[in-house]
């Protein structure tokens, strides 16, 4: 069966574009601005220094409507306050323009789950294929395991042989019924995906045994932080009276270890009177953690602030001493090099790839999700800072950076300007491997996905081969007009 014809006039290759040197790129998620979390702030500061280095970057995402958007716990956005698209009760739709020139498909579909589209195979085929050959765009960049919009706009770009990069930013397990499906739907998907991109070697690792797809095939890039929004306080003086300040800073959810906290916050609170907690986020385990603070009488220790936009996160952060992570699961904690960044002394739970992220010597581990284990991690690293006893300043007998020291460390560790080098290395490869592909060696590789999957995936290539020569004969790409360049004063990414 003869391949469904390429956009005509021909795209010239990667990076010959002459509005942009390197080349377009195509991001694709289902979770980008307003609503905001770890995925939303990787595509916006990716695509931003992706631009600054030379490409051409548009977003593809949902339309947003006040019902579906959450309040920010970490707005990532640069801003000035005009642009910043993470405003809670917004809409969004239509096309818009953020920093840069950043270009922004909101396409008219709803939120149907946890900020995903409803699922369908070819519902937004068409639209996607119109935004692909508009745009003239080079690498289709699809990000998150369960977005749907993600796995719609591989087999599109896959059918019309565009080459397709694939981040996955969480693990999953193996066992349980979602991931079962999940981990399906992701073989998949990465079984045709031109290159495969895990935020650390636990998640290459976990992604490797899900999708079943060549470790050659799958590269390791890091997330990153934006250190000039996250720094110490001028003095490394420890507060007043000798109270030591933990900081939480979470989705008070399941696998992000609230009910663990619940159970943390008295034991460490029975040892220490000099411990106070500050928790910062919002979910559906907020109710028990407020009611496990009330049973065991901490309700002068402990405070929640409730969601919080991004400014305010720094200034919670700023204010403590010890930074906690409860997760019981990460393939790359943010948080914790946010912490690190404002010169915090960071403990978290031994799980994922949060062993990565710090050296041992800037990261206290707990042996093991236990809260008793927690807590005794929590008193290690807080014995390198205060005397538990008498509440005396003791950082200068106890060998370890500065809070500026640390602040250097981790801005020097996680540049986004490093990521967007390293990620252009994945895109020159995968579009190298792509330009050899065909339908027959496609079906090939659905082929070994297994003795019922395989067929299946097989016949959903065919009608995807099939209904895009349909929309060529309909809608021929010459008829469909190149999009406009936007070409802003450019600000400065850090």
């Amino acid at each position: 069966m003869p391949s469904p014809p390429p956009p005509s006039p021909c795209p010239p290759p990667f990076g010959a574009h002459a509005h942009a040197p390197k080349g377009t790129v195509l991001m694709v998620t289902d979770f980008f601005f307003p609503n905001t979390g770890g995925v939303e702030q990787h595509v916006y500061h990716l695509s931003q220094c992706l631009m600054e280095a030379g490409y051409r970057l548009v977003v593809l995402t949902h339309a947003y409507t006040p019902s579906t958007t959450t309040t920010s716990l970490k707005i990532g956005a640069r801003d000035g306050g005009a642009h910043l698209p993470g405003r809670s009760n917004t809409t969004r739709g239509g096309v818009r323009y953020l920093t840069n020139g950043l270009k922004v498909y909101y396409i008219p579909k709803r939120a149907f789950y946890k900020q995903n589209v409803f699922p369908t195979l070819f519902a937004s085929f068409r639209l996607i294929r119109t935004i692909l050959v508009r745009e003239r765009v080079d690498v289709v960049h699809c990000h998150q395991a369960f977005s749907v919009l993600a796995h719609e706009a591989t087999l599109c770009a896959r059918t019309l042989a565009m080459p397709v990069v694939f981040t996955d930013h969480s693990l999953f397990g193996f066992s349980d019924t979602s991931s079962i499906l999940t981990n399906k739907l992701l073989k998949f998907t990465l079984c045709d995906a031109s290159a495969v991109i895990c935020v650390s070697h636990t998640s290459k690792e976990n992604t490797v045994l899900r999708a079943c797809c060549k470790p050659t095939s799958v590269f390791v890039v890091p997330n990153a932080v934006d250190a000039t929004r996250f720094t110490p306080p001028a003095s490394n003086e420890p507060a007043q009276e000798g109270i030591i300040t933990v900081v939480v800073v979470s989705r008070l959810v399941y696998r992000k270890g609230a009910d663990l906290l619940r159970y943390v916050i008295p034991i460490v609170c029975a040892r220490h009177a000099r411990v106070r907690f500050i928790i910062a986020g919002d979910g559906d385990k907020r109710p028990s953690l407020e009611q496990a603070v009330r049973a065991h009488g901490l309700e002068g220790r402990v405070t929640f602030t409730g969601a919080l936009e991004h400014s305010a996160v720094m200034k919670v952060m700023r204010s403590g001493t010890v930074f906690l992570n409860c997760s019981l699961t990460e393939a790359f904690c943010m948080a914790i090099v946010e912490a690190a960044a404002c010169g915090l002394v960071v403990v978290s739970t031994d799980v994922g790839g949060v062993r990565e992220v710090l050296p041992p010597p800037l990261l206290t581990l707990s042996a093991s999700t236990h809260p008793e284990s927690i807590a005794d991690a929590l008193t290690a690293a807080m014995a390198r800072v205060h005397d538990l006893e008498t509440g005396e300043y003791v950082g200068h007998r106890v060998p370890r950076l500065s809070k500026q020291e640390l602040h250097e460390f981790v801005r020097q560790s996680y540049d986004w300007r490093h990521v967007a080098s390293r990620t252009e290395v994945v895109y020159a490869k995968a579009c190298r491997q792509a330009s050899s592909s065909d339908l027959l060696e496609r079906l090939q590789r659905y082929a070994l996905c297994g003795p019922v999957a395989g067929p299946i995936f097989a016949c959903v290539a065919v009608v995807a081969h099939m209904y895009a020569c349909f929309l060529e004969w309909c809608i021929p790409a010459c008829s469909i007009e190149a999009a406009r360049t936007y070409a802003p004063t450019t600000t400065t990414v850090s």
